[in-house]
């Protein structure tokens, strides 16, 4: 139950064993509870006693032990997640030279986190070509940026609602089954982030690699390109069953 907030599995175990009843208990009936080894279990009790999520009294010479009421822990736990977080934004990071290593990253929120941040942090431009419902929720970074007058460029598969100038919106037809989700992300024509889907979750690579850099930079007007080309002469290119035939087969 605790393991994901930072607790070991004897821990959780141990918490669970006293939350789970209306009596204090001593050592040998939390052994008994929560399966933890008679060898280990002082040592995680004295670990969650230091942590506020158990009390202790002694009573005729025994130690008793009962949980922190739940709703109590959820207090705690919110409090202490809040001051992680206060601890985390004093870090002072320093400036960094050009970096042209290929860095990966997994798990979908990390990759969302990342491309707010990497867009907070522009100054002169970006560029970010995604699905209409995965660009709402980096709308209101973009906008805000576009009105300090930075140049922003949005590519996006599927409709959108924004106050930016320069967005071009690709429909994908309904025979386009090869489509696949991903983004693009490229700052001020220094970084570049791109992400997809494999086996079902999304991975990302980001880079200040200067070629890959402007190699994505070169595929994002590529697909701003094309998305005007095929929008302005649609009736024309799907009559030429050659054409439609390899723009049915693109994955991004």
């Amino acid at each position: 139950m605790l393991q994901q907030f930072g607790f070991t599995q004897y821990e959780s175990q141990v918490y669970t064993s006293l939350i789970t009843v209306n009596q204090p208990l001593d050592a040998t009936a939390i052994v008994k509870r929560s399966s933890v080894p008679r060898s280990k279990v002082y040592e995680v009790l004295q670990r969650l006693s230091d942590k506020g999520m158990i009390l202790e009294a002694t009573v005729e010479k025994k130690r008793l032990y009962t949980a922190l009421p739940l709703e109590s822990v959820i207090e705690k736990l919110k409090a202490d997640f809040e001051e992680n977080i206060e601890q985390l934004k004093k870090i002072e990071v320093e400036d960094v030279p050009l970096d042209d290593r290929i860095w990966s990253l997994k798990e979908n929120q990390s990759i969302q986190s990342l491309i707010k941040e990497l867009t907070e942090g522009a100054e002169r431009s970006i560029y970010l070509s995604a699905w209409g419902d995965d660009l709402n929720q980096f709308l209101p970074i973009l906008e805000e940026k576009d009105r300090q007058g930075l140049d922003i460029h949005i590519h996006a598969i599927g409709e959108i609602e924004t106050s930016i100038k320069a967005v071009s919106t690709l429909i994908p037809d309904q025979n386009h089954n090869t489509l696949e989700r991903s983004r693009i992300l490229i700052v001020d024509q220094r970084e570049m982030l791109f992400a997809g889907i494999e086996e079902s979750s999304w991975q990302a690579i980001r880079t200040q690699s200067p070629p890959l850099v402007k190699f994505f930079t070169e595929f994002f007007y590529h697909d701003v390109a094309l998305t005007k080309i095929t929008k302005r002469y649609k009736e024309t290119i799907m009559k030429d069953e050659e054409i439609k035939d390899i723009l049915l087969k693109l994955r991004y």
